[in-house]
């Protein structure tokens, strides 16, 4: 396969999928993905995305000399509650804060579908050097389509909202969902148009920047909350279905590696080039990126150090049916992990050290 062939790709291609013996059934529901001849899980759309993505990183570093964007693993503090707290929670009988958060999982899984509807303006209006055969030149040609149907599902094709929909029901015995939690989470969303950091740039061009930092970085920070949910929900103790939920969430966790990978890989193809303004002035492209990642996980660190176990605990104290629910916050929060923000973030949390999930 020729070097070209290898780094352009047809919308069909990137949303093919490899071939599987066995389709995945959850609840009665196909899902996307399924099982090949040696009964191993592939994920949904992956059969060139994945050696798509690969190329063009390849091409990213053989062409610029930069590493791809990253967000660093010191950046990203534990889930809360932590996997010891949620387990003790359970299994004393305070199961609201589990039922809510595999909702609100499940529900932003379900917004994954806003991606295509993206405005991206024309790549020739706002970035100076050449980007045919990159991530870039694919997001409206099938990047974005893929990483909507996998979050949301596609026709008659469940994605990952009723994946974690079936695991919640199957691991707590279907309970009873409160119909507030969607309200709470529109509630807790950040303006849809944050003030611009770099209005010369205009509208569009910032918007697209922002949004695939935003859901880079949700998705980073997510790759630990479902690492937590796997650890909680395969503990026989607590879960009533602890293998098949487990294997639920792998199966999920699994689909989420390309859309970590094509968007870095499309965020590190910009901050490589250089980016006009309105008026056509060049603008260090690094810059616009760097700064926006910056005001991203701040934003994500805020909800997880202070917004987070605030709700957490107003939800505990709300809905435990205990004979002494101080008590029980006090065995909640010895459980808790301390953690301390690298230095260049340590104004987000309230105190200097956090303790959190």
């Amino acid at each position: 396969m020729s070097k070209e062939s290898r780094l352009k790709f047809s919308a069909d291609e990137i949303l093919a999928n490899v071939p599987v013996k066995e389709p995945l059934i959850v609840n009665g529901v196909k899902c996307h993905g399924g099982f090949d001849d040696d009964g191993r899980y592939r994920s949904p759309r992956t059969l060139m995305r994945v050696p798509a993505i690969k190329a063009w990183q390849e091409q990213h570093r053989a062409t610029s000399g930069m590493a791809l964007v990253e967000i660093p693993a010191d950046t990203i503090p534990p889930y809360m509650p932590n996997a010891a707290q949620a387990k003790f929670l359970l299994r004393s009988g305070v199961r609201e804060p589990m039922v809510r958060t595999l909702t609100e999982i499940a529900i932003v899984e379900g917004f994954g579908a806003m991606i295509r509807e993206l405005p991206v303006p024309p790549l020739k209006s706002f970035i100076r050097e050449n980007t045919e055969g990159t991530a870039l030149a694919h997001l409206t040609t099938g990047l974005f389509e893929a990483h909507a149907r996998d979050e949301a599902g596609w026709s008659e094709e469940g994605g990952h909202r009723q994946m974690w929909e079936a695991a919640r029901d199957a691991a707590l015995s279907k309970p009873e969902i409160s119909s507030e939690i969607f309200a709470s989470i529109m509630t807790r969303r950040g303006p849809a148009n944050p003030p611009a950091l770099f209005p010369e740039l205009g509208e569009g061009v910032e918007r697209l920047i922002r949004f695939m930092v935003n859901v880079l970085a949700i998705e980073v920070f997510a790759a630990s909350t479902f690492a937590w949910a796997e650890e909680v929900l395969s503990d026989p103790e607590v879960s009533d279905a602890p293998d098949d939920t487990a294997r639920l969430v792998r199966f999920i966790r699994s689909d989420e590696a390309p859309h970590v990978e094509y968007l870095r890989t499309a965020l590190s193809e910009i901050a490589a080039r250089t980016i006009l303004t309105l008026d056509g002035k060049p603008l260090a492209a690094n810059v616009v990126v760097d700064q926006m990642m910056d005001r991203s996980i701040r934003m994500m660190l805020r909800t997880r150090i202070n917004d987070r176990p605030m709700m957490i605990r107003e939800v505990i104290r709300r809905t435990a049916k205990v004979n002494d629910v101080e008590e029980l916050m006090r065995q909640f929060d010895a459980l808790g992990t301390s953690w301390t923000p690298p230095s260049r973030f340590a104004d987000v949390a309230n105190q200097s050290s956090a303790t959190v999930g």
